[in-house]
C-alpha cells in the first residue's frame, strides 16, 4: 500500500503561479513513476505530467512550457510547478504513483484560476 498526500492548491489569478506537492508513504520501494493528473467538472481525469524514478518526464501538450514536474527520491515527494496559469487550468489535481501491481491516487487538491 502507498499513501499519497497532496498540498499546495488554492486560488490564483490568471498568469499567476502555484506549486503543488505530494508526499508518498508506505510501500514506496515499489514505486517506479509518479505524476499529476487533473479533473475539471464534467470532464474526464487527464494527464498533466509524469516522472519516472530515472527522471524521465512526460507532459500534456496543454501544459508544456508552463509546468515543471520534479521529484525528490530521498524525500519521496513529487512537486508540480505551474506558471502562467489560465482559467482552463482550473481543476482538482490528483497525485498518482505507479507500482508493478497497481496505481495509487491522492485525495486531490483544488486549483482555481480566476480573477
Amino acid at each position: 500500500q502507498v499513501q499519497l498526500v497532496e498540498s499546495g492548491g488554492g486560488l490564483v489569478q490568471p498568469g499567476g503561479s502555484l506549486r503543488l506537492s505530494c508526499a508518498a508513504s508506505g510501500s514506496i520501494f515499489s514505486i517506479y513513476a509518479m505524476g499529476w493528473y487533473r479533473q475539471a467538472p464534467g470532464n474526464q481525469r487527464e494527464l498533466v505530467a509524469t516522472i519516472t524514478n530515472g527522471g524521465r518526464t512526460n507532459y500534456a501538450d496543454s501544459v508544456k512550457g508552463r509546468v515543471a514536474i520534479s521529484r525528490d527520491n530521498a524525500k519521496n515527494t513529487v512537486d508540480l510547478q505551474m506558471n502562467s496559469l489560465k482559467p482552463e487550468d482550473t481543476a482538482v489535481y490528483y497525485c498518482n504513483c505507479r507500482t508493478p501491481r497497481t496505481a495509487y491516487w491522492g485525495q486531490g487538491t483544488q486549483v482555481t484560476v480566476s480573477s
